[in-house]
């Protein structure tokens, strides 16, 4: 499904960024019995409601033209939240020097949940944690988000 989500990033980027907002990221995941495509905005001045609507009726058309989806699925525009997850490299490399919580698939120092301070990323990331430095492949996690915003 991450093949979708590209295909829809790639379409839509332009046009979102036309309404004076971010392309943060897309996802296109099944919940229960149901598929939704999310399309995450972000702006300095922060997102409201009105920005998701507007980007909302200016993508619609475009992804229905391409119809890079073969399923019936639900659209939702919104926000990434405070807690945003990072996912793509321009995500890390504007938040280095942040704090992150990271989501391991095999526990570190008996934890599968660590928090640290973002400090480098070439696909996988570097962490100091305490007074350690610590670099996770991406193979070793499924999840970084924000901790907090710094």
């Amino acid at each position: 499904m991450a093949g979708v989500a590209d295909r829809v990033f790639e379409l839509i980027k332009e046009t979102v960024e036309g309404q004076n907002v971010r392309l943060w990221d897309v996802k296109f995941v099944k919940e229960g019995a149901s598929y939704y495509l999310r399309v995450f905005i972000d702006s300095d001045a922060g997102i409201n409601i009105d920005d998701c609507t507007n980007v909302s009726h200016a993508i619609d058309p475009i992804i229905d033209e391409a119809d890079p989806i073969d399923k019936s699925y639900y659209l939702e525009v919104c926000s990434p939240g405070l807690e945003r997850e990072l996912a793509r490299p321009e995500h890390f490399e504007k938040f280095i020097g942040s704090s992150v919580k990271v989501k391991l698939y095999r526990a570190f120092d008996g934890k599968k949940e660590v928090i640290g301070e973002l400090f480098g990323f070439d696909g996988g990331i570097q962490l100091k944690i305490g007074d350690k430095e610590i670099y996770f492949e991406k193979k070793d996690f499924s999840s970084v988000r924000l901790n907090d915003l710094d």
